[in-house]
Parts: C-alpha cells; sequence; structure tokens
C-alpha cells in the first residue's frame, strides 16, 4: 500500500466538547481510528503527533520546525496530510509552500469545522479527501476543505459557519472530489528537494481605513523590519496633506529606515498594480513594492522569509517578493511607475485642478 504521513498540530478537528463549553484537544489518534477507519483502506499511515494547539497559537518558529520535521520524513513517504486549525491555515499552508520547495510528494492541510467526535463533522470527509489528494494531487502544498483542493498560498478563510470555509479567489482548484476525483497537474519541479527554514517574524501587517492616523503607524517603523500594507482596491491610500491623513510620510520614512513595504489589496480578487493611481505611483517613487494578486497571508510570510534570505541586498529582496516562488502570484502586472501618471499629474497642476 502507498504510504502516508498524517501529522498533527492540532485544531479544530481533533478536539472534544462544544457549545456551550470551550473546545479542547483531545487524543486525537483514538478518535481517527474509530471515527475513520477507512483511511486505513486507502494507505497506510502513519500517525505523528507534532503538536495539540488551537492554530491561533502558532507561531513562525513552529512552522520552521514543522518544515524541518516535513523536510526530513517526506522522502520515505507517497504523500503527507497535515492537520490544522483553521484560522491560520492559510498562514501556515503559505509558509509550508515557501520553506518546502520542490516536494517529493503532496503536502495537503486540512481541518475541520466541527471536531472529528461530534455527529455531522465534517472532519470525515475532509481526512478521506486530503488523503486521496495526498495520493492523487499535485506535488505542491495544498488545502483540501469541502471537497476542494487549494494551492495553499491562494486560499483564504471565508466562513466562519460553514463547511465550505475557504476559497481560492484569483487561482483556480486544484482537485475537485465529488463522485470522481479529478486533479490540476499543479506546479512543475524545477530541481531538487530543499528546505528554506529561515524566517524573519519582525513585520507589520498594516490594513488601510478611513480615519487611519498616520502617526501610529509611523511609531511601529523602529520596531520592524518589513510591513506589509493592505491597501484599498489597486493599491490606493490617502496621500492627501490638506486632509491631514497622508500616507505618504510612511513610505517616505520607510525607505529612510531601510523598512521594506509590500502593497497588497483588501479585495479579494484581482490584485494590486500600483502603476494606476497617484497614491500607488507616490509609493513606487517611494521604493513599495507592488503584492500583485497575492493574499495578505502569503505576502507577509513571504516577507518574513525574504528578509530572513535577501536582507543584504534591497534589489534581491525586491526580485524575490514580486517573482513567484511556489505560484503564489500572477506574473505580469506592472512593477515600475510608468511616466504616464506623473504627467497626468502636471497636466492637471496646469490647469489648476487638485
Amino acid at each position: 500500500m502507498p504510504r502516508v504521513l498524517l501529522l498533527h498540530t492540532g485544531g479544530t478537528l481533533g478536539m472534544a466538547g462544544g457549545r456551550p463549553s470551550a473546545l479542547r484537544p483531545a487524543a486525537f489518534f483514538k478518535t481517527l481510528k474509530a471515527r475513520v477507519p477507512e483511511l486505513f483502506e486507502l494507505a497506510d499511515i502513519e500517525l505523528e503527533l507534532f503538536s495539540n494547539l488551537d492554530s491561533s497559537e502558532m507561531q513562525p518558529e513552529l512552522w520552521s520546525r514543522m518544515a524541518a520535521h516535513l523536510h526530513a520524513r517526506l522522502p520515505h513517504f507517497d504523500g503527507a496530510v497535515v492537520t490544522h486549525g483553521t484560522d491560520t491555515l492559510a498562514y501556515t499552508a503559505s509558509a509550508l509552500s515557501f520553506m518546502l520547495r520542490n516536494p517529493p510528494c503532496p503536502v495537503v492541510l486540512t481541518g475541520s469545522q466541527r471536531p472529528l467526535g461530534k455527529i455531522r463533522s465534517d472532519a470525515r470527509l475532509n481526512l478521506i479527501d486530503a488523503v486521496m489528494s495526498a495520493l492523487q494531487g499535485p506535488r505542491e502544498v495544498t488545502i483540501c476543505f469541502d471537497s476542494h483542493l487549494y494551492r495553499g498560498n491562494r486560499a483564504r478563510k471565508v466562513k466562519v459557519a460553514e463547511y465550505d470555509a475557504f476559497d481560492s479567489p484569483n487561482f483556480p482548484v486544484l482537485g475537485t472530489l465529488g463522485v470522481d476525483a479529478t486533479f490540476e497537474p499543479g506546479l512543475k519541479s524545477r530541481g531538487a528537494f530543499r528546505l528554506f527554514e529561515r524566517l524573519d517574524p519582525r513585520v507589520f501587517l498594516l490594513k488601510v481605513y478611513p480615519g487611519l492616523d498616520p502617526s501610529l503607524p509611523l511609531q511601529l517603523l523602529p520596531h520592524v523590519r518589513g510591513l506589509v500594507l493592505e491597501a484599498y482596491g489597486a493599491g490606493n491610500f490617502p496621500i492627501d496633506p490638506e486632509l491631514g491623513r497622508s500616507l505618504r510620510p510612511l513610505f517616505l520614512q520607510a525607505r529612510e529606515r531601510g523598512v521594506p513595504v509590500v502593497v497588497v489589496s483588501q479585495a479579494h480578487r484581482n490584485g494590486v498594480d500600483l502603476s494606476l493611481y497617484e497614491s500607488g505611483a507616490a509609493a513606487l517613487e517611494a521604493g513599495a513594492m507592488g503584492g500583485a494578486d497575492m493574499t495578505p497571508s502569503a505576502a507577509l510570510v513571504k516577507l518574513m522569509q525574504g528578509l530572513a534570505y535577501h536582507s543584504g541586498s534591497e534589489q534581491g529582496l525586491g526580485r524575490y517578493i514580486q517573482a513567484p516562488v511556489a505560484g503564489e502570484l500572477t506574473v505580469g502586472r506592472p512593477t515600475v511607475a510608468p511616466e504616464a501618471p506623473n504627467r497626468r499629474r502636471a497636466a492637471r497642476r496646469s490647469r489648476g485642478e487638485s
């Protein structure tokens, strides 16, 4: 039989209890064998307990340990399933996709909205689908949830109380597990299986909102090594100095301090194009990097890794952030401000327009 590693990290899937009491970690392996015996008919499952945490406790240091563990274990298996809580599942999937380059077999993350021991739990089907995806799916880091297989660094958690909790707004699904299971080829291997486990967690994720006082993020700059800015739409944010909340000084001071800034969009579909509007062009002129259609979670983890491996070279970090490493962004989005927006601004000024 094919061999599948099942690495348990915690989360709702392996917990017991429920409302009105809080969920607590339980003896996962015993429940698994009792509730989903058919898993062991699909493959020779080797169970390993990595941690037993609520996923809100997941941290970059655990990602590094997890990646190193998987790097050592994957060559001995035909596939791997990682059970994980849903709240930070997209962050962990993004991290593993950057840390485990060219994996020799599929690495599938899954979880559930209700514990495995509960009636009407989605955990049983998610586990069966995840093992099937680990045996037949693409050789990359994915998320299997509600009969769909998503590229891990493209997925977002979009629902709290429904079983179709994840979506991949900017990239098609890699597999559908209905009556039949169908899979896409996924990423092409680009060399040997390698581990890049280092991360620099001194990164801040800032969401732009109406009324944001620029003095707050300015006070953060001395304490961070990188900044991901969740801007409006195609990469917009306030820059009018007369209204008193321009974020232009944030970009300028970040550049002076050597703090790289990656701009992504709050919109779930499409992505950032900093050349479209005046504020985006101002960000580019101040040295910011456009994150294209990366999810905020993927951009955050990628910047953590970029700082760990490319902190000595501004150009090297820029190339790393703006080029796809594990299929996390769509190529071809402009990264340099063209002359057109500057000419348009000059023309408006000459006409006396704002």
